[in-house]
């Protein structure tokens, strides 16, 4: 199993969508990034994935979510009437992926940047790179243990809900 972290606006798709379909997989797709996408290639079934709440009044990780579905071609590049269509991807030759996650859980709380700076096994996230816009980051196993013993630390019920 590897370990993942995926950016999504809330306004778009929130940790609060996954929790209110917590046994429907909803389909992970608009990333348009190569890096990112080359990212989500690596993804396999039963990976987790850290939820993180970009351009929104409180930043940072929300909840874990799970690969239950690796990549496929992104269905939204072929559709002219969708913000994510690309005329140079085709069925023969996507260019975009897109993979399913379903809901795991949700923390009691956000875990900022501010406070993922003071994390010690982040040192090297590219997470916490200046300039870092990518959509979906790989994490190591230490990387993401740490965070959830951040989390497990200062909530008494593992950080979860």
């Amino acid at each position: 199993m590897a370990y993942w972290l995926m950016k999504t606006e809330p306004d778009e798709c929130s940790i609060d969508d996954f929790a209110n379909a917590p046994n429907k997989a909803l389909r992970w797709d608009g990333v348009r990034n190569y890096q990112a996408r080359n990212f989500m290639r690596a993804m396999a079934t039963g990976d987790q994935v850290f939820l993180y709440h970009s351009s929104c009044a409180e930043i940072g990780i929300v909840g874990i979510v799970e690969v239950v579905k690796a990549t496929y071609p992104d269905p939204a590049q072929y559709d002219p009437e969708s913000a994510y269509f690309d005329p140079k991807s085709s069925p023969e030759k996507p260019r975009w992926d897109a993979v399913d996650v379903r809901f795991v859980s949700k923390f009691n709380r956000v875990l900022g940047l501010a406070e993922l700076r003071t994390i010690s096994a982040l040192a090297e996230q590219p997470l916490l790179r200046k300039g870092n816009r990518l959509s979906v980051i790989p994490f190591s196993t230490t990387e993401w243990r740490a965070v959830v013993a951040t989390l497990s630390s200062s909530d008494s019920d593992n950080g979860r809900k």
